[in-house]
């Protein structure tokens, strides 16, 4: 087994919107990294950041990820943080992945700077968005085999430019 698509991207950029249109569109089974996480840990990712602590969430991230790409054939959205870790990273070169990328501006507007988001809180948001970005756009572009600029899009164009994109 193996997923269709596994979706990447910064937070704001329609990972689960994205993803879930796809899998409609395609009749196939959809999963949630994240939600994966949640289930398993019991309680939300923003409690098991201010608990646990960040290690601890992307220890549970990485196992997670890892057993969704053996064992879901749908599609699958990761989380922002996901391709952080390099044993996922080199799991993903085996997938079709889809980078979702979303420019800051449109990202902090999409997000509203969310507290449900904790690596988004704090002093500067706009500054840690923007840091978050500039560290992981080399990582999701060393993963992706599709990468759709989703600015200007809403969710059904994206999901027409993830599908062209596969076929191009």
């Amino acid at each position: 087994m193996s997923p269709r698509y596994v979706v990447v991207g910064p937070p704001g950029a329609g990972k689960t919107t994205v993803s879930e249109l796809l899998a409609a569109r395609l009749g196939l089974p959809f999963r949630d990294a994240d939600a994966d996480i949640v289930a398993l840990a019991g309680k939300p990712i923003s409690d098991i950041f201010t608990d646990d602590g960040e290690p601890v969430f992307r220890a549970m991230e990485e196992e997670a990820v890892a057993k969704a790409l053996v064992e879901h054939e749908g599609v699958l959205a990761l989380g922002g943080g996901a391709v952080l870790s390099a044993a996922t990273r080199e799991r993903l070169q085996e997938h079709t992945v889809v980078f979702l990328n979303v420019g800051m501006a449109e990202g902090v507007r999409r997000t509203g700077l969310s507290s449900s988001r904790p690596l988004l809180s704090g002093i500067n948001p706009r500054a840690t968005f923007k840091a978050l970005l500039d560290a992981r756009l080399p990582l999701y572009r060393e993963v992706a085999t599709i990468e759709v600029l989703t600015d200007s899009l809403d969710p059904e164009q994206v999901t027409d430019a993830v599908i062209e994109g596969e076929q191009a």
